[in-house]
């Protein structure tokens, strides 16, 4: 038999417990940009952390570091994945769970496509000969874009499009009307351009490293 002494012991002993019992933190994601086109998240995972994405869009995830997780489709088994540093990652429509197997912060930038897409392939046409192209499919195109430290690009054209930064640097286009404007971006940015025509300079002491993704 407890007597009322003994009960209120116990209840402290349970509430000290429980205070030690480390809570999950949700994971840290913030939508960074949406249009009519695309709407664009920063999201951070812990280890064993995981983010349940609801909507049915499909979508392109660029990672900032090297990576290890785990997708499990709705109603599906779960699928170990292993990426690079700036690996696009394409995904369908599909509301999921990503679960952060690795050691380390799992860090992604993920854009999802609003539109219905088009089936016009687009390839390398008008992008700058340096450009590599990673995928494509009737939602967009992504690309690599990589200028040296006091680089420049020949005259080239791009489509809006998302940018991801890898590596930043200070930028800046010229138009082939003379016009000069600032484009620097900086690690880990994830901003909207406009599309156009220009040369793109690195004017700075640090290698840029983007992806880019245009949607249909």
């Amino acid at each position: 038999m407890l007597f009322r002494n003994d009960i209120d012991s116990f209840a402290c002993v349970c509430s000290l417990l429980l205070a030690c019992v480390p809570l999950t933190a949700a994971p840290k994601t913030t939508e960074k940009l949406r249009n009519e086109k695309v709407a664009a998240s920063d999201a951070v995972l812990q280890p064993g952390q995981i983010e349940t994405v609801s909507a049915s869009l499909p979508s392109v995830t660029v990672f900032f570091e090297d990576a290890s997780f785990e997708v499990t489709p709705s109603g599906g088994k779960p699928q170990k994945v292993s990426v690079k540093r700036g690996e696009p990652v394409y995904l369908p429509g599909q509301p999921r769970t990503i679960k952060n197997t690795g050691a380390k912060d799992l860090h992604y930038a993920r854009v999802e496509f609003l539109g219905t897409g088009a089936n016009q392939m687009w390839g390398k046409g008008g992008l700058a000969p340096d450009y590599k192209l990673l995928q494509e499919n009737q939602y967009g195109r992504v690309y690599d874009i990589q200028i040296p430290a006091h680089g420049n690009e020949p005259q080239h054209s791009h489509r809006d499009r998302v940018v991801v930064c890898l590596s930043g640097a200070k930028l800046k286009h010229r138009f082939p009307d003379g016009k000069e404007e600032p484009s620097t971006l900086t690690t880990g940015e994830i901003a909207w351009r406009r599309g156009g025509v220009h040369i793109g300079e690195n004017l700075g002491d640090t290698d840029l490293w983007v992806i880019a993704i245009e949607p249909k």
